[in-house]
């Protein structure tokens, strides 16, 4: 599947300053260690319905590790998917008379823009769940040769029990993981499953449902298991960043975890599990199914999208928050001010700026903070503070560079 377009990411003088960012499994920041050539999988977009803030929140969260991690001299692999075949966007087909496919078409391209213009740096693969439903099919069977999966009813299911691993990404009890696997996709009261959490791995083909052939028989993937086998093909075990919002926390990583622990043997089956917060609107989490929805297209179309970027950065990536509109004037009101100073002949010297940018964010993306040095920054610039001619010139492309905003 086509990615999106990259934007010219211009380089930045000094030294960068190591990545410490939040692993959900470890329950504390911790300081990433990639190699030369540092690798990261973000779970995508089920394309039922355009892109939210919601979804702009967390990709744009990884985008910024990215970009640190290419301030830092690292080459970046990064692989995304999109769930291109699932129940709500078969759902969601049938309830418009689109063809699911087209549906799904459609959505895409309109993420891929949206993308564009919020200026995230694409990723190397974009692997729509249809193109290797083989793949899928291959791990399971895989996973079903090491005697962790057992059938019913013709569907494929993995066994908890053996998952020795599990719970362990995300440290919930029990009694939470059941309350949350049947809120996010699980089936936990379905009848003859040997456990509640036991989770779907093949889906045996249902009257009107599109399938495919396998050695499984005639079917197409449960949850989970796809974004396993994309990782595996792409990345390998021992990735470094494995990324979504906090709502795929379990079971899509859980499960994810244990099926790449079983089928390679290695753990952690990422070495950072890390999760972007949830953005609500009118006090509820901004989602597809409560129909309460900021999508990025209505904004960018009206706003100039680098504005709709500064209300993101405005708040700390693992923060909870509620978009208003004001918060958008603000952003405006900002990136106005930036430019102003940025365009100036001179400024005050930015060297002590860009080592303070890269703190900030090297510290679990502090986003924010760096925002409030450069508003310090911008404030001295116009007051008529400095005669460095290089200056404005330098925090444009460290805006550009860290923070994927052009100014």
């Amino acid at each position: 599947m086509r990615s999106w377009s990259a934007p010219n990411v211009p380089p930045l003088p000094g030294v960068s300053v190591p990545l410490r960012l939040y692993d959900t499994a470890a329950r504390q920041v911790r300081q990433s260690d990639p190699g030369p050539v540092a690798t990261m999988y973000v779970c995508g977009i089920t394309p039922y319905d355009a892109t939210h803030l919601g979804h702009a929140n967390t990709y744009l969260a990884f985008d910024l590790v990215g970009r640190l991690w290419r301030d830092a001299g690292h080459e970046v692999h990064y692989t995304q998917n999109a769930t291109d075949v699932d129940d709500p966007l078969l759902e969601r087909a049938e309830q418009t008379g689109v063809a699911w496919q087209s549906l799904a078409e459609r959505e895409i391209e309109l993420f891929r823009t949206d993308m564009e213009a919020l200026r995230i740096l694409p990723p190397r693969e974009y692997v729509g769940v249809t193109e290797v439903i083989d793949r899928v099919a291959g791990l399971i069977t895989e996973l079903a040769a090491k005697g962790v999966t057992y059938t019913l009813d013709g569907d494929v299911y993995f066994s908890v029990a053996d998952a020795p691993k599990y719970g362990q990404v995300s440290g919930y009890d029990e009694q939470t993981m059941l309350a949350l696997f049947g809120e996010r996709g699980g089936d936990p009261d379905k009848p003859g499953k040997r456990h509640p959490l036991d989770w779907l791995l093949w889906r045996a083909e249902r009257p009107g449902e599109p399938a495919w052939d396998s050695p499984l028989g005639k079917g197409r993937p449960g949850w989970h298991v796809e974004c396993t086998a994309i990782a595996l093909d792409n990345l390998g075990a021992g990735f470094d960043v494995a990324g979504g919002g906090t709502d795929l926390i379990f079971p899509h990583h859980e499960c994810g975890a244990s099926e790449g622990h079983a089928a390679t043997g290695e753990w952690p089956f990422a070495k950072f599990y890390t999760h972007a917060g949830m953005v609500a609107l009118d006090g509820e989490k901004m989602s597809k199914s409560k129909g309460n929805l900021v999508f990025v297209s209505k904004l960018r179309a009206e706003h100039d999208p680098m504005a709709v970027r500064l209300v993101l950065l405005a708040h700390h990536y693992r923060e909870d928050w509620a978009y208003t509109p004001d918060q958008l004037t603000a952003a405006e009101a900002r990136l106005e001010r930036w430019r102003a100073a940025t365009a100036l002949a001179a400024a005050p010297p930015a060297d002590e700026l860009l080592a303070e940018v890269r703190e900030r964010l090297a510290d679990d993306l502090d986003a924010p903070g760096a925002l409030a040095a450069i508003d310090a920054w911008a404030a001295r610039a116009t007051a008529g503070q400095g005669t460095d001619a290089s200056a404005p010139g330098l925090v444009r492309d460290l805006a550009d560079a860290l923070l994927g905003l052009q100014l």
